[in-house]
């Protein structure tokens, strides 16, 4: 699978795009596509999966453009590889190393112009972990991003054994690991959360003890109020109604109330390596969508698919079969 770093190629196939716009309009797939170098602190990696996002399409419309690299731009944030070149100051891996990350440090501000839906990408090392060895690359490109989200909202509000979480959005890619990671990770005393009807049965299996279907009951009116409430899905006004009195809400999407708080991730390996017990054990398992894996000649599908805001867990491309 993985070249040797003497017969690199010097193209290779990416998915770009050199204008904003909806997935459908401007995506498109070049050959000739330059094969970034690593810098003396980054490894090159061949690509085997690649995770999406909703961040991927809302930074292809152009919401963060202000603060954006230079068009054209190869989207992607999880990644999944082989590392087939390090850069001269590399300590951790080595290549033929099987390894995974989210490749931007800040998720907005200037994300990399050399995203992951492609043949190789550059990661700065400090970003990457190995890849847990009963993890497949499809699976482990499916976490970087949202369990590293998911962990730094539990940390920010100081989340702890004992304590009671109310996750709205349970079903979606973060929601899934909040979920698991309160659960295994933290020893919480309840986790209620919230999903569609026919998404009940997964929240329980994933450690819920209270599901509750958004579409027929309204989380701020039950007379139980949680220590903290982890808003994923950008409900912050009903979120601070449903948190005991000096307990934190944390969210991640649209307009903050207080008390609550938000956050965009800064991206960091030690993450990972932090929670390799969990996912080598099958405590936290990686949450992809039933029809959620794509093949790379469709990754214009697979955007489709993400953008119907109706996945449950991850959607990840396959570049390598």
């Amino acid at each position: 699978m993985a070249s040797s770093a003497a017969t690199l190629p010097s193209k290779m196939k990416a998915w770009t795009y050199p204008e904003y716009g909806k997935s459908s309009d401007v995506l498109k797939l070049q050959s000739d596509v330059v094969v970034p170098q690593p810098r003396d602190d980054q490894v090159l990696l061949q690509v085997v999966a690649a995770g999406i996002n909703p961040i991927d399409f809302k930074r292809m419309l152009g919401m963060f453009k202000n603060i954006d690299s230079p068009l054209p731009i190869i989207p992607g944030y999880d990644v999944a590889g082989v590392v087939v070149k390090v850069g001269s100051q590399v300590k951790k891996f080595k290549e033929g190393d099987q390894v995974y990350g989210d490749i931007n440090e800040k998720a907005v501000d200037h994300p990399t112009q050399f995203g992951t839906i492609a043949e190789f990408t550059v990661v700065a090392e400090k970003l990457l972990a190995l890849k847990p060895k009963n993890l497949s690359f499809v699976e482990a490109a499916s976490l970087p991003l949202v369990i590293e989200t998911a962990y730094e909202g539990l940390e920010r509000c100081h989340f702890s054994a004992g304590k009671s979480i109310l996750v709205l959005g349970g079903a979606g890619g973060v929601g899934t690991m909040i979920i698991q990671l309160a659960k295994q990770v933290y020893g919480a005393s309840k986790i209620a959360a919230t999903a569609s009807t026919g998404k009940l049965d997964l929240l329980k299996s994933l450690g819920a003890d209270l599901p509750i279907d958004y579409t027929n009951q309204n989380f701020e009116d039950l007379p139980e109020k949680f220590d903290v409430v982890y808003d994923a899905v950008g409900q912050c006004e009903r979120a601070v109604k449903a948190v005991k009195e000096g307990g934190d809400v944390v969210t991640i999407y649209g307009a903050v109330v207080p008390p609550a708080t938000t956050f965009m991730l800064t991206s960091n390996g030690a993450i990972l390596e932090k929670l390799e017990p969990f996912l080598e054990s099958g405590k936290v398992k990686p949450m992809i969508d039933p029809n959620g894996i794509f093949p790379f000649s469709e990754t214009p599908q697979a955007f489709a698919y993400l953008e119907t805001g109706r996945v449950t867990g991850k959607v990840v491309i396959s570049i390598i079969p």
